[in-house]
């Protein structure tokens, strides 16, 4: 049974930064698409960044350049580096296997941006 755990979410004043990270066990994670979701108060869920297992990256239009995504293969730990925080990307932070259908999913990690 897969197991996403995230980390890393707090609250951070706006410009900020923080590292999200995922790590994953029940599944060969090498081998998996992984990706990273928010969900902010009242509004759907929506895809942040995704990853191939080969590496290839896929960011929402809105985000590239501030958000980067990454994984370390060796640790079974997906990554999101957030830079130049800002109010909106205030949200829950879910990360989730893309691999399976439906995707499995972690139960979340909160980021507050203060103005």
């Amino acid at each position: 049974q897969v197991q996403l755990v995230e980390s890393g979410g707090g609250l951070v004043q706006a410009g900020g930064s923080l590292r999200l990270s995922c790590a994953a066990s029940g599944s060969i994670f090498s081998i998996n698409a992984m990706g990273w979701y928010r969900q902010a108060p009242g509004k759907e869920r929506e895809l942040v960044a995704a990853i191939s297992s080969g590496g290839n990256t896929y960011y929402a239009d809105s985000l590239a350049g501030r958000f980067t995504i990454s994984r370390d293969n060796a640790k079974n730990t997906l990554y999101l580096q957030m830079t130049s925080l800002k109010p909106e990307d205030t949200a829950m932070y879910y990360c989730a296997d893309l691999s399976r259908i439906p995707p499995a999913w972690g139960q979340g990690t909160q980021v507050t941006v203060s103005s």
